[in-house]
């Protein structure tokens, strides 16, 4: 779980143990992480920065020695800002905003042999329904949003290339993600009992 200190981390990291799967939540805050740890007994967690390139390419190699190779990432790095108009789209929001992007690229690229090499390897991410109906007071936040969906279907394209049948990268969209925690748990589980071929590069609206 990339970004995982969010209650929807929880959520999240609490369904896949339940499923039994062994959970690795990332984040930066260590005292989050330890509560995170707390709450769901078994999740590992590790503390980085995963803007870091080389940090996440030695925790790629770490854990694939270590925990085992990785079957599934959920990408929730992520965070909200508006402006006031097109000119209000400050620089100093753009470049909050760009570290998720940053972040799914530099996670995607790392964990991407561990993926292809899986039976059934999934990369999901969490995007809004802002990346295909922007608003002038969220530009920037709907153009990061488009760009990692774009950047997500590109990992589809390599999945369908390297890991036919087997890899699968999908897109959550939602409006606001409150509430909807315990759904897109449910719906990042279900990915392993869903067909790989027809999940690749699918996009799905999560509503309440």
């Amino acid at each position: 779980l990339a970004g995982a200190t969010s209650e929807a981390g929880l959520v999240v990291a609490r369904a896949a143990v339940a499923a039994g799967a062994t959970v690795v939540a990332t984040g930066r805050d260590r005292v989050k992480l330890d509560d995170l740890a707390a709450e769901v007994p078994g999740v590992l967690t590790e503390e980085i920065d995963l803007t870091d390139g080389d940090a996440v390419d030695s925790l790629a190699a770490r854990l694939h020695d270590t925990v085992g190779p990785v079957d599934g990432v959920l990408h929730l790095v992520g965070g909200f800002r508006r402006g006031e108009g097109i000119p209000g789209q400050s620089d100093a929001d753009w470049e909050a905003l760009e570290t998720a992007l940053t972040a799914l690229r530099h996670v995607s690229r790392a964990f991407y042999p561990d993926l292809v090499a899986s039976e059934a390897g999934r990369l999901a991410i969490v995007s809004s329904t802002s990346a295909t109906k922007p608003h002038r007071n969220t530009a920037n936040y709907a153009t990061i949003k488009a760009a990692s969906e774009a950047w997500t279907g590109a990992v589809a394209s390599g999945f369908g290339a390297d890991a036919p049948g087997r890899g699968a990268a999908v897109i959550f969209a939602v409006s606001g993600l409150a509430g909807l925690e315990q759904q897109l748990a449910d719906r990042f589980v279900s990915l392993w009992s869903e067909d790989a071929a027809v999940l690749n590069g699918s996009r799905h609206v999560l509503t309440a």
